[in-house]
């Protein structure tokens, strides 16, 4: 009998850090607190500016709150959650959560965002088709990381939405990467040792979202921490958060 002998995962390597400022393009509020808020807090406390981006308000995301009550609880959640780890500038898109597509409209609200904040590095969420084993991503999550991968380069095309190019507004090609947190293809990561906590807190700053889930008992600490030693053994390190890596220069 052939023993069972099984691979263990490839190491990791450190992302760049040699960048300034960087914009978080997710679906929702909380996407990015479920892994990479405590990578946003290390950066932050580098002295980096960024900047988060909220594809949606996170309105439909409640079942007992009607989505015009939910969205300026998801948006106060948000905010609170976001300057625990340092961040004080947030855009709200306003498109419509649940039934995002990928396509044109949701490539020109991102690229506008990009045009606008001038990131050397766009952090956005896993949009793979799961999360590396029976549990499916959301459609949400999907069709904004796509779409993010194209605005980038759109924002850089003055002739891609030239009706954003007024009162000032430039094409901006200066996006070096863009890294799709916990996606299950990563081979890239940050050491989030020195941060976890921060980033623990940023997850507990949703407050009624979590309750509106039903997880009762839930810990956000505990949660974390599976996928964050995990990528922390690969690291060589304690805890780390795994991003996907997708150079944005020409023929990339």
């Amino acid at each position: 009998m052939t023993p069972d002998v099984t691979t263990p995962p490839a190491p990791l390597a450190p992302v760049a850090e040699d960048w300034d400022r960087a914009l978080c393009v997710v679906a929702h509020p909380d996407d990015l607190e479920f892994g990479a808020a405590a990578a946003v807090a290390r950066w932050t406390g580098q002295g980096k500016q960024v900047v988060y981006a909220m594809v949606t308000s996170g309105e439909a995301g409640i079942d007992g709150l009607h989505p015009e009550q939910c969205r300026g609880l998801r948006e106060a959640e948000q905010v609170e959650s976001a300057r625990i780890v340092g961040v004080d500038v947030m855009d709200f898109l306003g498109l419509p959560d649940g039934i995002l597509e990928y396509g044109v409209a949701l490539r020109r609200a991102i690229a506008a965002a990009v045009r606008h904040h001038r990131p050397e590095i766009v952090v956005t969420n896993n949009f793979r088709d799961t999360w590396g084993g029976r549990n499916l991503n959301q459609a949400d999550h999907i069709a904004v990381g796509r779409a993010t991968l194209d605005a980038v380069r759109d924002a850089g095309n003055r002739w891609v939405f030239p009706e954003q190019l007024t009162d000032g507004m430039e094409p901006w090609g200066g996006v070096r990467e863009v890294w799709a947190a916990g996606s299950p293809q990563a081979a890239h990561a940050v050491d989030t040792t020195a941060t976890f906590q921060a980033g623990v807190a940023s997850l507990e700053a949703h407050e009624a979202y979590i309750a509106g889930l039903g997880w009762e008992d839930w810990d956000a600490g505990e949660f974390l921490e599976g996928a964050s030693r995990g990528a922390g053994q690969r690291l060589g390190t304690t805890f780390a958060a795994a991003f996907e890596v997708f150079p944005m220069g020409w023929g990339s």
